[in-house]
């Protein structure tokens, strides 16, 4: 790869405590490594504050502000308005927003009223929007098919939906985006599903603190207040590299494309990433 080339992580949590107490550390292992941009995402109205503040910081954390699946249910009266609030304050993505069939005791309806919510905001924002689905396919593919487009279109978070669904996606503005997970040799769905996406859609991400990547692709990790090992965007080179080898493809070219890509999806939103 370029010494001057810097790739963009188009999906990780800096705001999360493990990342957030060493945050200078962090940045600075990342840009060693050739990482010169970050998007940040948050997942509740109680880190948007925290995502805002540390993007206002550092010129190079792309904020993204959204309402997890997840934390749904812990919503606020408000949650819309101070979502659209913080949207406004910053260039930014709506996300990280989404399906979740796989944490069990979620409220599917009130899952898809707050997805819907957001996917409109996008829209009317023009932001792109930043999708998490697990085990919610076909769940996702019937919603975004009755809704109008999203003009700066979305990215689909660590990607493993079926083969099947990326034509389609892709036709509705869908952008491709891979973490360290797909290393794992018994994750054979992402392997196919990362051969099979456009060369032009495809995006790289750490997902940070978690999706730590197989041993043999860490550049480096900490412990976090559990003692438990976790990821760090400085891996995201290495992330690079294994899956440059599973595609067959010199490194050094799919970093040009995939920046590339990066660039184009968040061109409404952020500069290009500051070569070294």
């Amino acid at each position: 790869m370029s010494a001057e080339l810097r790739l963009t992580d188009c999906h990780l949590h800096l705001q999360e405590p493990v990342l957030l107490e060493r945050l200078d550390e962090v940045l600075d292992r990342a840009r060693r490594a050739g990482v010169g941009r970050f998007v940040t995402n948050g997942s509740s109205e109680e880190d948007w504050p925290e995502v805002l503040r540390i993007a206002q910081a550092h010129p190079e954390i792309v904020p993204a502000f959204g309402l997890h699946p997840w934390f749904v249910a812990g919503r606020s009266p408000c949650w819309l308005e101070t979502l659209e609030g913080h949207l406004r304050l910053v260039p930014s993505g709506v996300g990280e927003i989404g399906l979740d069939r796989w944490k069990k005791g979620l409220d599917e309806r009130a899952q898809e009223e707050v997805f819907r919510a957001q996917l409109e905001l996008a829209r009317r924002l023009a932001r792109p929007a930043m999708i998490h689905c697990v085990l919610a396919w076909d769940w996702l593919m019937e919603v975004l098919a009755s809704e109008p487009p999203l003009s700066a279109g979305m990215l689909i978070h660590a990607f493993g939906g079926p083969v099947e669904s990326i034509g389609p996606l892709a036709e509705r503005g869908a952008w491709f985006s891979f973490a360290g997970d797909t290393l794992e040799e018994r994750k054979t769905h992402k392997r196919a599903a990362l051969a099979a996406a456009p060369r032009d859609r495809l995006l790289l991400e750490t997902d940070a603190p978690d999706m730590l990547p197989p041993p043999r692709f860490r550049a480096a990790s900490m412990r976090d207040r559990d003692g438990r090992e976790r990821n760090e965007p400085s891996n995201l080179r290495e992330v690079l590299r294994g899956l440059s080898a599973l595609l067959g493809e010199r490194e050094d070219r799919l970093a040009e494309v995939i920046e590339a890509n990066a660039q184009r999806f968040l061109g409404g939103i952020a500069p290009p990433a500051e070569r070294s």
